[in-house]
């Protein structure tokens, strides 16, 4: 069963529960009040015969004639009446009308001496009548005053069959509506599965997505979209740190290749050419696996994983600049101002500044101290370098950028990748300049306090 069938089909089922309950005490309150009122209409014929039989005395002859008294009690089309005399014989009646049988109990109130004297019972003559026998009093007679009860079935039953027939319409019609609704939601639907297997199949990310609307499948083809755009935009950087990679990579490893065959003629170099190969072997070693490393790292993004804490930047700063004093014996100067503490994850945050003072340390060699400046949710590393052109400001973040100024020195041009990356999932920015005086101003900003640390 289709989605679009099961739509139309759970329209039906409320609709038709719906309409069966409604149509069920709908037609249980018409058919008692046809009922109350048909009795009503019938008791209030047989108390009026009885009230003139104790005003008047009345005889079989009061019916003899369409003047006579209570001649309206014969004109309705339900009402059967016949007048019988002291005997119980047969007076006056209706020769168009089905004869009312008379038994004892009906002979019996026709003798009877008390006006208004009443016997009821049931009969069929053809279909099902109530009869009521009413005295004249003194034994002058009776009259029997008979309704067709089948009248009110008839009235019952057709009611039974309008409700019917109104309530399978109605289900018909929620059935087509629900058809109706079903094949516009589904159709949507069929357009986004169809596009979801060609994505699958030809693995195109750029795939067009169907659909619009502020509704839920408008809102899911929007997702789709969106999810679909992320992918490519991940699949476009994957693609691109790949081949930045390989690029990168070819220089350490035909450095690696080269010193390699000179290692086959080990014999014969002097002492200090072995010094000297085994030295470049150490350092494109050594670059290498710094390469590598940063590169698994910036793929990875495993800092994203790492859960978010109150962190003060100032202490924070002050660790990397101990850290880095020992590891290089480099003097780094950190001063700090305001409320320092953000919402961010602590080791991400130290791999970010510690690559930002690695940069200064090795761009602006020398006995000047690198400093840090940490001022609320800011943070700055000033050195005095060579410095960065306005123009080259905005690209020293990309993955393997080198300055012109740097393409000499070592490293592997993705460490401020890094910072911006992790600046990125703290929903910060970074920033780079040059810094008055000489040298350059590189850091990022974070927003402090998150109301929502948890959606970094």
């Amino acid at each position: 069963m289709t989605l679009r069938t099961k739509f139309a089909v759970a329209f039906a089922i409320v609709a038709g529960l719906a309409i069966a309950a409604a149509m069920v005490l709908s037609y249980q309150a018409m058919a008692a009040l046809l009922k109350v009122d048909t009795e009503q209409t019938f008791r209030a014929l047989v108390d009026t015969v009885a009230f003139e039989s104790k005003r008047t005395a009345l005889t079989p002859d009061s019916f003899a004639s369409p003047q006579g008294v209570l001649a309206n009690v014969v004109t309705s089309r339900q009402v059967v009446t016949q007048v019988l005399d002291g005997t119980g014989a047969v007076q006056v009646r209706d020769e168009q009308s089905p004869a009312i049988p008379v038994d004892e109990s009906d002979r019996a109130i026709a003798a009877s001496p008390s006006p208004g004297a009443q016997a009821e019972r049931e009969f069929i003559a053809g279909e099902r009548f109530q009869l009521v026998t009413v005295a004249f009093g003194g034994g002058r007679g009776a009259v029997q005053i008979a309704q067709r009860a089948s009248e009110t079935d008839r009235l019952l039953r057709d009611l039974r069959q309008a409700v019917l027939l109104v309530g399978v319409g109605v289900a018909l019609l929620a059935a087509a509506a629900g058809w109706m609704v079903a094949n516009r939601v589904t159709r949507r639907l069929a357009r986004l599965t169809t596009t979801a297997e060609q994505v699958a199949v030809t693995g195109r990310l750029d795939t067009p997505v169907p659909g619009a609307g502020r509704d839920e499948v408008g809102r899911l083809g929007a997702a789709l979209e969106s999810m679909l755009g992320q992918f490519l935009r991940s699949q476009e950087d994957q693609r691109r740190l790949v081949q930045d990679a390989g690029h990168e990579l070819k220089t350490p490893l035909t450095s690696i290749r080269t010193n390699t065959t000179v290692l086959r003629r080990l014999d014969e170099l002097s002492p200090a050419a072995r010094t000297r190969l085994i030295d470049d072997l150490d350092s494109e070693t050594r670059e290498l696996v710094t390469l590598v490393n940063e590169l698994v790292e910036l793929a990875d993004g495993q800092y994203t994983e790492e859960p978010v804490d109150r962190v003060d930047l100032a202490v924070l700063a002050r660790r990397v600049a101990d850290r880095a004093h020992r590891r290089t014996g480099r003097e780094v100067v950190v001063r700090a101002g305001g409320d320092t503490v953000v919402e961010g994850r602590p080791v991400a945050l130290a791999r970010a500044l510690g690559n930002l003072v690695e940069n200064a340390d090795k761009f602006a060699p020398g006995a000047s101290p690198i400093e840090v400046e940490v001022r609320g949710g800011q943070v700055s590393v000033l050195d005095r370098g060579p410095g960065i052109p306005p123009a080259e400001a905005t690209r020293v973040f990309d993955r393997f950028y080198r300055a012109a100024s740097a393409r000499g020195l070592p490293g592997s041009g993705l460490g401020l990748a890094v910072v911006r990356s992790i600046a990125e999932a703290h929903n910060g920015s970074v920033f780079a300049g040059p810094r008055p005086g000489g040298g350059a101003a590189i850091g990022f900003t974070l927003a402090q306090r998150s109301t929502n640390p948890g959606s970094l």
